[in-house]
C-alpha cells in the first residue's frame, strides 16, 4: 500500500497528536503523510470519502458510518470547557440573532442548533468568526480551537456550549468534540495496525509534551503559555484511548441528535470501533 494520508486540522491539539509520528519517533511498516485543513473541509471531505484517515467532528459521524469506523484514539473532549458563544459586550441578542458557526457538521453546530432553534446561521472558516462579530456582520459567533483562550476585549461570552451540553445530556459527561475516522476500505488487519501506530503517536506526544511543544511552537497560532493550557485541555492522557465515560458521552451525543431529528438512525459507538481482539484471533 502507498502512503496513507492522515488529514487533520491545523489546531494545536491535532498537530501535537500526529507529529510524534511525523518526526519519526515511532517505527512503523506503514508509511504516513499528512495534510492540515480546517474542520469544515475535513468534514466535507469525509462525506465524500476523500481521505483514508481523517479528523472529524463527532457530530458528523452518524452521517458517515457506512464508509468510516471511529478510531479508539486521538480524540478531544471538553471536560468543563468547550466552544464559546461570543458577542459584543453589552449586546442583547434577539431570539433570531445572526450567528457564525465553523461548519454545518461540527459538534458545536449541533449543540448550538438544539438550544437556539430560531437563530439565523451562516458558516465561516473558524479563523474568521471573531472578526465577523467585531465588524457587525453577525450578532454572535461560536469560537472553537485556540480562539477560546484569547479573543478581543470588546467581546464577551454569551454562553459556554459545555453548559448547554450538560443541560441536554442531563448528567455530568465530557463534551465530545472531535476524533479520528478510518476508511472501511482499509483491510481490517491494516486498520488495526494504523490505529496502533496513531495511538502510539498520541501516547508518546503526551508523555513527552514539553519536548514536543517546543518543537511545535512555530507551527501553532498561540504563544507558549497558551499552548500548554490548550494541550492540557484537548490533548492529554484522556486522548490516548477511548474510556467508558467517553464512550457513554458519545452515545449520549448520538442519542440527542437522533431524538432531535438530526440523525435518521440511532447508533452505538461500540458498533463502529475497530475490534480490539481481531489481531489476536487472526493469529491464534
Amino acid at each position: 500500500m502507498s502512503k496513507i494520508i492522515v488529514a487533520h486540522s491545523p489546531d494545536a491539539d491535532d498537530i501535537f497528536m500526529y507529529y510524534a509520528l511525523y518526526f519519526g519517533w515511532i517505527s512503523s511498516k506503514i508509511k504516513f503523510s499528512n495534510i492540515a485543513l480546517d474542520i469544515e473541509s475535513l468534514n466535507k471531505g469525509a462525506l465524500e470519502s476523500k481521505y483514508l484517515i481523517t479528523a472529524i467532528s463527532f457530530g458528523l459521524y452518524p452521517f458517515i458510518t457506512d464508509n468510516y469506523v471511529l478510531l479508539n484514539t486521538a480524540m478531544s473532549f471538553g471536560d468543563g470547557y468547550g466552544p464559546k458563544l461570543i458577542k459584543k459586550k453589552n449586546k442583547i441578542l434577539k431570539r433570531n440573532f445572526k450567528v457564525a458557526l465553523s461548519g454545518e457538521y461540527t459538534t458545536n453546530a449541533m449543540i448550538f442548533k438544539m438550544k437556539y432553534k430560531d437563530a439565523r446561521i451562516i458558516y465561516k472558516n473558524f479563523l474568521e468568526i471573531e472578526q465577523s462579530v467585531l465588524n457587525g456582520e453577525v450578532d454572535a459567533g461560536v469560537l472553537i480551537h485556540e480562539s477560546i483562550l484569547n479573543f478581543d476585549s470588546n467581546l464577551e461570552v454569551e454562553a459556554n456550549l459545555f453548559d448547554i451540553w450538560l443541560d441536554l445530556a442531563k448528567e455530568s459527561l465530557p463534551l465530545p468534540l472531535g476524533g479520528m475516522a478510518l476508511s472501511r476500505s482499509i483491510p481490517l488487519l491494516r486498520a488495526c495496525e494504523c490505529e496502533e501506530v496513531l495511538q502510539e503517536s498520541v501516547r508518546i506526544a503526551v508523555e513527552n509534551k514539553q519536548i514536543l511543544s517546543r518543537m511545535l511552537k512555530n507551527l501553532v497560532r498561540v504563544n507558549e503559555s497558551e499552548l500548554e493550557t490548550y494541550l492540557n485541555m484537548y490533548a492529554n492522557k484522556n486522548s490516548i484511548s477511548l474510556s467508558q465515560t467517553q464512550e457513554k458521552a458519545l452515545d449520549t451525543l448520538f442519542k440527542i441528535g437522533f431524538e432531535g431529528g438530526i440523525y435518521k438512525d440511532l447508533i452505538k459507538t461500540k458498533d463502529h470501533l475497530i475490534p480490539k481482539d481481531y489481531k489476536n484471533l487472526r493469529f491464534s
